[in-house]
């Protein structure tokens, strides 16, 4: 491929790290073709966060797991036919499925190509994944992955092999500075606990996080505790009620929690979406791997991203202490 007006269509549908972990796929081609038209199908609920990045012409939301509640209405049954329409609209000389699921490969089945034009997919899943075969059916070409590969580099390593060019750099993200709301924002630096994510086996235990708020007492940093659920909230009340120097915050939208993890001084948080969206800013950011293997979705891109323990070996105490010490 040389022509840099190329059209190029992405599919990775969920989940918000997955969607976020997809980002440097638009920087890559961006780089190599500079003039490429570039559009995203997405997750209706992810759409803000592609938004984000602007090198997407065109984001065509996908609403399925609204649909399928409703699939008999009038209403539902014609946002489907729009969406069709949509998808339709444009042939690309590019179809790209990093997800390889039934779902994404349905789409990219639908999707129009130039005459030229390649449907481009993985030919496996990595351990762990939710990887399903039968979207190959959909590819032109199909394109094998170790099966430890980085979340990140999967989908850049799918690119690549579709456009004709090698990954040869550190990952970037090409995000730009969120805008909302801030008045929650407190006015100093802060440091935000992301303590909260939706397997209990990932979390950190409530002590640990108790004793590093009393570790940066001396820093003199406002901690902020978010959450996302009545759970999450309850945790975060009764983490700072043991934290002189936290406050928990109100709900935020997930524009509101973006500019949260971009704006921190110091991010610390289990392996869950907005940790990553500290990681990916280049936030300073202590990961934390409890429950989750490491290599899956650590930040390598950065010296500011520090990850710490791994599947079923949860960092000390001290560890964080010492990340701590290297980033503020």
């Amino acid at each position: 491929m040389t022509d840099n007006s190329v059209k190029i269509l992405l599919v990775r549908v969920s989940s918000l790290g997955d969607v976020l972990h997809n980002m440097p796929v638009v920087d890559d081609l961006l780089r190599h073709f500079p003039g490429a038209q570039i559009d995203w199908v997405v997750e209706e609920a992810y759409v803000n966060l592609v938004r984000l990045h602007p090198g997407v012409r065109h984001i065509i939301p996908f609403a399925l797991r609204r649909w399928r509640k409703s699939l008999r209405s009038t209403a539902t049954r014609a946002e489907i036919a729009s969406f069709y329409r949509q998808l339709r609209h444009d042939a690309y000389d590019l179809i790209l499925d990093t997800q390889g699921l039934l779902k994404t490969g349905l789409i990219m089945g639908m999707a129009r190509k130039t005459p030229n034009g390649k449907k481009v997919g993985l030919a496996n899943g990595t351990e762990g994944s939710g990887y399903e075969g039968i979207s190959r059916l959909f590819h032109d070409l199909s394109v094998p992955v170790d099966k430890r590969t980085h979340a990140v580099l999967r989908g850049r390593l799918v690119a690549a092999a579709a456009a004709g060019y090698v990954v040869d750099t550190p990952a970037s993200f090409g995000l730009r500075v969120p805008t909302g709301d801030t008045s929650w924002k407190p006015a100093t630096p802060y440091v935000v606990f992301f303590h909260g994510t939706a397997g209990a086996a990932k979390k950190w235990a409530r002590d640990n996080w108790i004793a590093i708020a009393a570790y940066l007492r001396q820093y003199d940093l406002t901690i902020l505790l978010p959450w996302g659920s009545p759970g999450e909230k309850a945790e975060a009340v009764a983490m700072a009620a043991a934290m002189p120097n936290a406050t928990v915050l109100p709900a935020l939208s997930m524009q509101d929690a973006t500019i949260l993890a971009q704006s921190a001084a110091l991010a610390i948080g289990v392996d869950t979406g907005l940790t990553h969206i500290a990681a990916a800013y280049e936030t300073p950011t202590i990961e934390i791997y409890c429950a989750s293997p490491k290599w899956k979705t650590e930040g390598n891109w950065s010296p500011k991203i520090i990850n710490l323990g791994d599947n079923g070996v949860p960092p000390a105490v001290a560890e964080v202490e010492q990340a701590i010490q290297q980033l503020l």
